[in-house]
This record gives C-alpha cells, sequence and structure tokens, in this order.
C-alpha cells in the first residue's frame, strides 16, 4: 500500500463519494491526473472517476446530490462533469465497460493511466493499479505514451502530453517525442474549448515559457496557433533585441519573472521582481490581484501572459521602411488586436477574455507614451483607463514585460526602475484617489439639458465627459464650475 496525502475538504468530497457510489453497489475508481498528483504530494484539485455502469445516469443524480452543475462532454463515450457549487472544482466520470486494468491500458500516457478504489484514496492508503509502468516513469519523472494508438485516437492527446511534461518538469521519453511531431498538425482538429483549455493550464503555470518552448519544438505551437507563425523571422528596429517571435517569448518569459509569487532563483529575474514589488509594496493584495479568476479555471496571470504572447502579433503586416530605410510598425497595435480577438474567438475564449486582451493590445504603448517627458498627469491617467477598462491594471505590467523583452539582457536598473516608477506613479492614481478614474458627479444630463437648453444626443455626452475629464484632472471641483465648462465648450462647439 502506498500512503497518499489529500487535503481535508479533499477527503471529506471523497467520503461522500464513497458513500453514494457504494449505495448504489457502482465500482468507483480515481484515476488520471488527481491520483497522479496525489501520488507525487503535489495539490490535487479536479477530481477523475472511473465507474462501473451508466455514468451519465449516475452523474446526472450525482451532481443533484451535491447541487452541481451536470455537463455531457462525450455522449457517445459516456463521458460527463460535474462542477461543484463554487466552480473551483470539478469531478470529471468516465465509464468502465470491461475491467479496470483495460481501461487503464487504453489511456494516453502511462503516469495517467493509474488507477485505485476511491473507498482507498479516502482513507489516504491505495493499492495503485499500474498496467502499463506508470509507477516507474513516475519515478523516472517520465511522461510516455502507452501506445501510438492511443495519441491517434484523441486529437488533441498530443497538446495533452507537452502539457504534462510542462507542468509537472518532466522528461518526454524519446520515442514519445517522436509520436507526439508526428501527431501535432492533427491537434487543431480538436475541438477548440480542449485547445484553449491546455494552453491557458500551462499559461496558468508559473514558469510558462518552457512550455511554450517545449511546444514550438515539438510544432504543437503552430497546430493550436498558426496565426504566430507569421512571426518567425520578422526582423525589427536595432533597439529590440530579438525578431518578433522571439520578442513575443522573451514577453512571456519576463511575465513569469513579475507576475511570480516570489522572487526567481535566477539572479537577474529575482533582482527585477524584488526591484518590482519593493516599489509596490504599498498596493496592498497587489499580487492577488493576478491569481483571480477571469474565466472559470483561468487566473488573470495566464491571460496577460497570452497576451504576452500575441501583442505583437500585428507586427509583420504592418511593418514599412521610410524612404531613410527606418523600419516601422505603423498601427500594429489595432492591427494584432483584430488578429487575437479573432483568433480567440475561434478558440472559443469568452467575450471578457476577449475584450481584456484586445483592450491591452491596442493600448501596450500607451503607458510609455504618457511618461515620454514627466510623470502622467491625472487628466491623462483618467483617459489611460477610461479607453483600457478592465485592461488598464494589466497593460502596465505588459508595458514592463514588453520593455525588458526589447532590450533583452541589455537591461539596464536604472531604465527599469524607470519604468516601474511610472507604473507605481498610475497604480497610486487608480487606487489611492478614486477621483481620477471614478470622479463624483457634479452635473447631470438632465442639469445641462435644463441650464444649457440642450436635447439629448451626442453633444450632450461629449459635454458631460468633458466635466468627468476636468474633475479628473483637478480643473473642476463644484457643481458651479461644471456648469460653466460645460457652457465654454457649447460656446466653442457652436462658433
Amino acid at each position: 500500500m502506498r500512503r497518499i496525502t489529500v487535503a481535508p475538504e479533499q477527503r471529506r468530497l471523497l467520503e461522500r463519494l464513497t458513500t453514494f457510489f457504494e449505495a448504489r453497489a457502482v465500482s468507483a475508481h480515481a484515476t488520471g491526473g488527481f491520483l497522479r498528483d496525489a501520488l507525487l504530494g503535489l495539490p490535487a484539485r479536479d477530481l477523475d472517476v472511473a465507474l462501473a455502469g451508466d455514468s451519465l445516469a449516475v452523474g446526472r443524480e450525482l451532481a443533484g446530490e451535491l447541487g452541481g452543475h451536470f455537463v455531457t462532454l462525450d455522449e457517445g463515450r459516456g463521458h460527463a462533469r460535474i462542477v461543484l457549487p463554487d466552480g473551483d472544482v470539478t469531478i470529471d466520470l468516465t465509464p468502465v465497460p470491461g475491467t479496470i486494468e483495460d481501461d487503464l491500458r487504453r489511456r494516453d500516457y502511462t503516469i495517467d493511466a493509474l488507477g485505485a478504489p476511491l473507498a482507498e484514496v479516502a482513507a489516504g492508503a491505495v493499492e495503485v493499479i499500474d498496467p502499463t509502468g506508470g509507477l516507474a516513469d513516475l519515478e523516472a519523472r517520465l511522461v510516455r505514451a502507452t501506445s501510438e494508438e492511443a495519441l491517434r485516437e484523441d486529437r488533441l492527446r498530443p497538446l495533452r502530453g507537452a502539457r504534462i511534461a510542462a507542468q509537472l518538469g518532466f522528461e518526454i521519453e524519446t520515442s514519445t517525442r517522436e509520436m507526439i511531431s508526428r501527431h501535432a498538425a492533427r491537434v487543431a482538429e480538436a475541438a477548440p474549448e480542449r485547445q484553449r483549455d491546455e494552453l491557458m493550464r500551462m499559461l496558468a503555470a508559473p514558469q510558462a515559457v518552457p512550455g511554450m518552448r517545449l511546444l514550438d519544438e515539438l510544432g504543437l505551437l503552430s497546430a493550436v496557433l498558426p496565426e504566430m507563425d507569421v512571426t518567425r523571422g520578422v526582423e525589427q528596429p536595432k533597439e529590440h533585441h530579438h525578431d518578433v517571435f522571439g520578442h513575443s517569448i522573451a514577453a512571456v518569459d519576463a511575465l513569469d519573472a513579475l507576475l511570480a509569487d516570489e522572487p526567481s532563483a535566477d539572479k537577474r529575474n529575482g533582482r527585477l521582481w524584488r526591484e518590482l514589488w519593493s516599489a509596490l509594496e504599498w498596493w496592498d493584495g497587489g499580487r492577488d490581484y493576478f491569481r483571480e479568476p477571469v474565466a472559470a479555471g483561468t487566473p488573470r496571470r495566464a491571460l496577460v501572459k497570452l497576451c504576452g504572447l500575441l501583442h505583437d502579433i500585428g507586427k509583420p503586416a504592418t511593418k514599412t521602411f521610410e524612404e531613410s530605410g527606418r523600419m516601422r510598425f505603423f498601427g500594429h497595435s489595432d492591427a494584432g488586436a483584430e488578429i487575437a480577438g479573432r483568433l480567440m474567438r475561434r478558440l472559443r475564449f469568452s467575450g471578457r477574455e476577449r475584450e481584456i486582451v484586445m483592450r491591452m493590445i491596442e493600448a501596450h504603448l500607451r503607458p510609455v507614451q504618457m511618461a515620454q517627458d514627466r510623470a502622467p498627469t491625472k487628466r491623462a491617467v483618467y483617459r489611460y483607463f477610461r479607453a483600457t477598462g478592465e485592461a488598464g491594471v494589466d497593460t502596465l505590467f505588459l508595458s514592463l514585460a514588453d520593455h525588458l523583452a526589447t532590450v533583452g539582457p541589455n537591461v539596464s536598473r536604472e531604465g527599469f526602475r524607470a519604468h516601474v516608477a511610472v507604473v507605481s506613479h498610475i497604480l497610486r492614481l487608480r487606487f489611492a484617489d478614486e477621483g481620477v478614474t471614478s470622479p463624483p458627479k457634479l452635473v447631470s444630463g438632465d442639469d445641462l439639458m435644463r441650464e444649457l437648453g440642450l436635447e439629448p444626443g451626442a453633444l450632450l455626452g461629449e459635454l458631460l465627459e468633458a466635466v468627468r475629464e476636468a474633475q479628473a484632472g483637478g480643473d473642476v471641483s463644484t457643481r458651479e464650475e461644471a456648469l460653466e465648462l460645460a457652457r465654454r465648450r457649447l460656446a466653442e462647439t457652436e462658433q
């Protein structure tokens, strides 16, 4: 028997599931990533349960018992998912038509082809069922396919193997690497939502860049994000250390360092992290902000890293040369936002996720532009957050990563500190002075219509916005001043 440790809340769930299945004489086994991670001593969250019987019918009954949401993943195969009420834990159910050993042999990778009775897992001591040698591969820290046929059966499995390797820091066994490369192109035929989920799980890792490089080596990045291919080999001005593709990967690398929970052991990255977060020590909950979910299972920092990967995707299409030979990329931010929006729509990202990423790409140059001659004014900060909305804070960190990716190993402490100072200044205005981004209402539309004899329309909205902007800049602070400003602006429009 092997001892495993699961969190108390998971143990209570496992005990509840065991009681449920035993009352119905249904044989149930923990399998897949949950059991694998529990054996490795890693936090194991989502449950994979293989059960004998009608998994769809049993799953619907179980969802009702737990107050969860039942989702059919594959009706033909009987694959189902229960999302628990808090949305943070899922239970995936798969049917076992024959023996559990036969079921495990059909799995894709040996370290996920492990099983144990659910009751044993709940008790914390398991006799592992291991028909493919997965325990030995766990010890050797290897990802090995159970067979090439297993990779053919499900087009997503090559991508999943790379994600598991990146997530665990394991090596992919040589012949398995070759299999994954052979079948990489077929990943594009898998359900878009499944491609998206695997990609975002990789980007959610503390160190996402090794996973991105692995995807590129195996041909998987081109399968999932073919829009990135045009960035390869696209040269940039001499200020840039990398071509556009290399710059994009370097931006994710910088975000790995800056958004980490603690400083990296790498000397350079650790120093950058300390420079940033010592300057932002006043921001309570700053690092927690990037852990918050934007969508189910997707923390904000994963979405920011996706944007780091895509932020210059519009450069190849907008590259031009002036008569002097100077290279320019006019409009690449807007072009990139459109490309990213189409890409994310194809992969079935939520509207909120698309909106955040598109706004970040559109605005990723603005923080530097705001501070070219001096610290950004309150008026400029108001305009910035008006344009970026929910993406405003995230865009500041993308700007830092863009800077680091541009200069590469030539980063200077003074240059980075200056950029961090700009970010800190903008964030202070955002969080410490609500009047900058959300000024209190001094006048309403009804006030302006009554006082200035206006009708509803675009002009009325423009005057209200002018008042708000003047408030944010500190030029207007009373109702009378607001009305006077509106009168002047109205007179200017009538000249």
